[in-house]
């Protein structure tokens, strides 16, 4: 139906596509983000670049939208906020590593490739992390030279519970508010 190839730049294509009405973002690995919006044309659709901006989530672990904005990690090792819609940054967390992240009742859930969880407020205003948490018991990952296997699985939120992954372990928490 529709095609935006700035967002298959890159040496990998990890990124999965995250949609806000009629924009739809993506994120080229270590160049950076863009939106498109969809627009009807005759019987199909057409895709107009709305921006491509360096340094937006662009990692591994993808992208949550929460309200107008969009939250992930990017390559630099920076968690990002920004105007889904615009692309301006809200801030940015430098040094924060690479996550996979995921989003329930305005929070973010930050798996980093470390293995240990950081739970932060999905707010614009600035940075706001609320716990961090190392699993128990965690497996063994491999090393083979300057290569590190790292934990890169997606945080899993149903019925008010976390469901983490990491190998062949599964743990699995009580989230919901009291």
């Amino acid at each position: 139906m529709w095609r935006y190839a700035d967002v298959a730049k890159g040496p990998a294509q990890y990124f999965t596509p995250v949609a806000y009405g009629d924009y739809v973002y993506g994120g080229a690995l270590g160049i950076g983000g863009g939106t498109v919006r969809l627009k009807p044309n005759g019987a199909g659709v057409i895709a107009e670049q709305v921006y491509f901006i360096r340094g937006l989530p662009n990692g591994i672990g993808g992208a949550v939208i929460v309200g107008d904005h969009l939250f992930g990690t990017e390559v630099g090792q920076k968690l990002v906020a920004a105007d889904i819609v615009t692309g301006k940054v809200a801030w940015q967390q430098e040094n924060f590593g690479w996550a996979s992240v995921a989003a329930a009742d305005g929070m973010l859930y930050l798996h980093l490739i470390t293995g240990d969880y950081v739970l932060v407020e999905a707010t614009r205003e600035g940075y706001r992390e609320k716990g961090r948490f190392t699993p128990p018991a965690q497996p063994q990952h491999a090393k083979n030279g300057d290569f590190a296997e790292a934990a890169f699985t997606y945080p899993v939120i149903a019925n008010g519970r976390l469901y983490i992954r990491d190998l062949g372990t599964l743990w699995t928490y009580d989230i919901k508010a009291k």
